[in-house]
């Protein structure tokens, strides 16, 4: 009776849903997710529950196969004739009255990443991690599925759902198949620490990750320019730091941000109105002269771009429709199932190359494909009823597409992802921007957006690609005490290092402190490790360089 009362207010460990096999190719085990007891589809905003016959469930003429892999479990949608908005994988299962538990996000953290105790209707982006006080148990997808998937734990077990909307409708398949997603799982292993099981199990997500060749570093200027900048002062800003930058080897990057391309004015009802990113404006000119010029001083030039924001010679029937959401009726975004379209974006980034840039930065993707940020997405990822031009594809897959539209025609260039879609960008973009806009206005902002973001997503750190936590926003209007702690973090941790420098903040002793950041940012260091993170959403306490360092933050 004793016994059967612990159970009932314990619960039972996250072990109990894993089953180890064995790789036939490798020899080597591996932990699976045993198969789920209850299998659903949303189908025209219904639930249909479907049966199980061995490896498939089925529901008249609807289909979920699940077949093992060398490392996990594949999952296959089949449904002639239907609309099929998500398929739903439910395990019951109850866990540890103290476990803890850690999702990821979308695209950008907003600050708000943190292990907290279960919340039935918190959504975990593409994987979860359940920590029990003593081991830790981590279940995902692996990146580039087809599918947007998310996790959630409560008392009543383990949901994966696998979102196949297309826009805001159901996914019209036809008589494909969709491959969904591929399920992976894992286990801490002894004497491992939940973070170094987290970045284990970020390797595991993801096989192939394109990585730069060498560390990347350098300078941006939009958190002391905010937009209002010139051809003038992005040379001055890159004399300034190229001359605190040692290593020849690996010279740092000069990144323009936004504000360089020719701004559209209103036009006729027929037409929407944007920047045009193919073309400058009075204060920058020839921006292949702006990049021999940054190469000149001894740094490499990079480039800001949204690819996806229309400009005043779009047609209404290019675009994509507006949705509720659309706030601002001035932009409107390029539909990327439409080929001519596609065929534009890519035209765009051999453009950028053959000016002389050798890095590109794309932002906006995921708010201008679906108009709501990452924090916005706790319902669903859009308004319902409207959906993209090809009806055929889900929005994984059309994301993917465009993602892989702008790598190849990046050639040799490197990509950063801005609000890309994390698991999405993963083997295609060698930089991912992990958290929103740190400052160079407010060090609260810094603190929430970029430390947050770092001490939770480093593990995928060199993993999915190499995690960008965002700029040192070195200006006049933060105290150098503080900013000295953020620019410190992100160079021992081994995260590219991007400094927003104000001319006018530059004195003696940061260029002292930037010089030495730069010639340690510009060559390998160990993968830092929070370790507070259990209990400090913003992890104060460190491991970098094999040494324990205490940051104050507040």
């Amino acid at each position: 009776m004793l016994r059967r009362r612990f159970l009932q207010l314990s619960g039972i460990s996250a072990a109990s849903l894993l089953i180890t096999k064995i790789n036939p190719h490798s020899g080597k085990s591996y932990q699976a997710l045993i198969y789920p007891d209850e299998v659903s589809v949303l189908s025209s905003e219904n639930w249909l529950r479907l049966s199980r016959a061995g490896p498939s469930w089925a529901y008249q003429n609807i289909s979920v196969i699940m077949d093992p892999t060398a490392d996990g479990t594949t999952v296959q949608l089949k449904a002639p004739g239907r609309e099929i908005e998500k398929i739903k994988l439910g395990w019951k299962q109850a866990f540890t009255s103290d476990a803890k538990y850690l999702g990821d996000h979308w695209e950008r953290s907003y600050g708000d990443l943190a292990w907290q105790t279960a919340l039935p209707k918190r959504k975990a982006p593409w994987y979860l991690l359940i920590h029990d006080g003593r081991d830790t148990y981590a279940f995902g997808v692996k990146t580039g599925a087809n599918s947007i998937c998310y996790w959630q734990a409560g008392p009543q077990g383990l949901e994966l759902f696998l979102d196949t909307h297309s826009g805001g409708s159901g996914v019209v398949l036809g008589d494909r198949a969709l491959h969904a997603a591929e399920i992976l799982s894992t286990q801490s292993l002894p004497l491992e620490t939940a973070f170094q099981t987290d970045a284990r199990f970020c390797k595991m997500m993801c096989s192939k990750p394109l990585l730069p060749k060498m560390p990347v570093y350098g300078i941006n200027d939009w958190y002391f320019a905010y937009g209002n900048n010139s051809k003038d002062l992005i040379l001055r800003h890159t004399s300034l730091m190229a001359a605190l930058a040692t290593n020849s080897s690996n010279p740092p990057f000069s990144v323009i941000d936004d504000g360089w391309s020719l701004k559209s004015s209103r036009g006729n009802e027929e037409c929407c109105w944007g920047d045009d990113y193919t073309k400058s404006n009075s204060k920058f000119g020839d921006m292949s002269v702006v990049a021999t010029e940054i190469k000149k001083l001894g740094m490499r030039p990079g480039l800001w771009t949204r690819p996806l924001l229309a400009n005043k010679t779009d047609k209404l029937t290019a675009l994509i429709p507006i949705r509720e959401e659309d706030k601002n009726p001035r932009n409107r975004y390029i539909d990327p199932t439409i080929p001519e379209n596609l065929q534009r974006i890519g035209n765009s980034i051999r453009l950028y190359k053959n000016w002389g840039y050798e890095l590109v930065k794309q932002d906006y993707s995921t708010y201008d494909l679906f108009g709501r940020w990452g924090f916005e997405m706790n319902e669903e990822l859009t308004s319902s009823g409207w959906h993209f031009n090809d009806r055929s594809k889900t929005n994984a897959e059309i994301i993917l597409e465009l993602y892989q539209t702008i790598r190849q025609a990046s050639g040799n260039m490197y990509l950063i992802g801005c609000n890309s879609m994390s698991h999405l960008s993963a083997g295609l973009f060698e930089l991912n921007r992990i958290g929103d806009d740190t400052s160079g206005k407010e060090w609260a902002r810094t603190v929430k957006m970029g430390v947050n973001a770092l001490g939770f997503r480093i593990s995928q750190h060199n993993a999915f690609y190499a995690a960008d936590g965002d700029c040192v926003g070195l200006t006049t209007n933060i105290p150098w005490r503080e900013n000295k702690q953020w620019l410190q973090l992100l160079t021992e941790s081994s995260a590219p290092l991007f400094i927003s420098a104000q001319p006018e903040a530059v004195g003696a002793e940061q260029k002292m402190d930037i010089k030495k950041s730069f010639e340690m940012a510009s060559g390998s260091q160990p993968l830092g490790e929070p370790l507070d993170w259990l209990k400090n959403s913003r992890p104060a306490r460190w491991k970098l360089n094999g040494r324990i360092v205490n940051f104050d933050w507040s």
